[in-house]
C-alpha cells in the first residue's frame, strides 16, 4: 500500500497516510483521461449561436409586387434572403451539446488521474486548511512555503476563509472533494488535498 506525507500549513512534516491503490496505484489509461475532458468541456459549451431564418424574422408574408407584369424576377415575401432585414439562409443555428459517459469508465478515468498526479510527485496533503481570518496573503504564504504554482486545492467541505483568500489569487481554484474532476486536476500543475478529503475521494471512487 503507497503512502504519502502529511504535512502542516508551513511544510512541516507530522505524520504520513496510507493511500488505497485501487485510486492511487491504479493502471494509468490515457484513453479515458482523453474522453473524460472531451465530455466535459463539450458539455460547458452552451451551443445558442443562433440566426433568423425567413419563418422567424417579423414581416408581412405579403407578396411584395405582382407575380407579372412588372418586368422583375417573381417575389415570395419580404422576409427572403435577398432582401435587407430578411432571414438568413443555411445560418447556424441553436444546437445542444450532451455528451456522457458511463460511471465505470468515469471512475477508472479519475483513478487513472490521481494515479498520475501520485507517481509524479504532483500531489501534496495537509493535515487541515485553517487560516483563521480571510487573508489572501496568509493563503499566498502556505502556496510559497511549499513552492507550488498553478495549484487546485481540494478540501472536504465548505471553508469560507479559505475561498475567500483564495479568489482573487491568480492561477489557484477550490474545489470541494465532490466536485473534483478530471479537466481540473489536469489543467492545474499542483493538487492539494487535506486529508480528510483524501478519504473522502477514495470513499466514492471505491463504492
Amino acid at each position: 500500500m503507497a503512502t504519502i506525507d502529511v504535512f502542516d500549513m508551513g511544510n512541516n512534516k507530522i505524520g504520513s497516510m496510507d493511500l488505497s491503490d485501487t485510486v492511487f496505484g491504479a493502471e494509468i489509461k490515457e484513453h479515458l483521461i482523453h474522453e473524460a475532458i472531451r465530455v466535459q468541456l463539450t458539455n460547458r459549451r452552451a451551443g445558442t449561436v443562433a440566426v433568423k431564418n425567413r419563418s422567424q424574422v417579423a414581416g408581412s408574408g405579403k407578396k411584395p409586387f405582382k407575380q407579372k407584369g412588372t418586368g422583375q424576377a417573381r417575389q415570395g415575401c419580404s422576409r427572403a434572403p435577398q432582401y435587407p432585414g430578411g432571414g438568413v439562409a443555411f445560418g447556424p443555428q441553436q444546437k445542444e451539446y450532451n455528451l456522457s459517459m458511463n460511471k465505470k469508465a468515469h471512475k477508472s478515468a479519475m483513478k487513472s488521474v490521481l494515479s498520475f498526479l501520485f507517481k509524479e510527485n504532483k500531489l501534496t496533503v495537509l493535515k487541515s486548511w485553517e487560516l483563521g481570518k480571510i487573508s489572501t496573503r496568509g493563503f499566498v504564504d502556505v502556496l510559497n512555503a511549499f513552492s507550488l504554482q498553478k495549484t487546485l486545492v481540494v478540501i472536504d467541505e465548505q471553508n469560507q476563509m479559505l475561498e475567500l483568500s483564495a479568489r482573487n489569487v491568480k492561477d489557484v481554484k477550490v474545489l470541494k472533494a465532490e466536485g473534483l474532476n478530471v479537466y481540473d486536476m489536469m489543467n492545474y500543475k499542483n493538487v492539494v488535498f487535506t486529508e480528510s478529503a483524501v478519504r473522502k475521494v477514495e470513499g466514492a471512487l471505491q463504492s
